[in-house]
């Protein structure tokens, strides 16, 4: 692997936990492993090692694309990551506020729905 595989792969672990990571790589070789090697690269080498935004606000941007995009596997796994990062609940509902006036209310109403779960899952010790 590149030397920006080894970055990102760091930044990822480190981001959303090797659990996840471990879980991600676990799957067909030929399916996966090249999507895996992108996004490790493009993602979290790319951009999530950057040091021009700090991880707490980059999460804060990633949350708020994925609940505007209704993307909500990907996000139920970022507002686990905020653990991580430091995005705190105060931070979450910040975001959900210009989500609903960016990109519209019903999905920052979805978005809402599944961070009251993913946290209630978190302050259980069941994430």
């Amino acid at each position: 692997m590149s030397e920006l595989f080894d970055t990102g792969d760091a930044t990822r672990r480190r981001t959303l936990g090797d659990a996840h990571v471990n879980r991600s790589r676990a799957g067909d070789p030929v399916l996966d492993a090249p999507f895996v090697e992108l996004i490790t690269e493009a993602a979290w080498g790319r951009v999530w090692s950057r040091d021009t935004i700090p991880p707490r606000e980059r999460s804060m941007l990633t949350v708020a694309l994925l609940a505007g995009l209704g993307n909500h596997e990907e996000l139920r796994l970022h507002l686990r990551a905020c653990a991580n990062t430091g995005a705190t609940k105060e931070d979450i509902l910040e975001v959900m506020l210009h989500v609903a006036i960016y990109a519209g209310v019903p999905r920052a109403n979805s978005a809402i729905r599944i961070a009251r779960e993913v946290f209630a899952e978190l302050e259980a010790g069941d994430g």
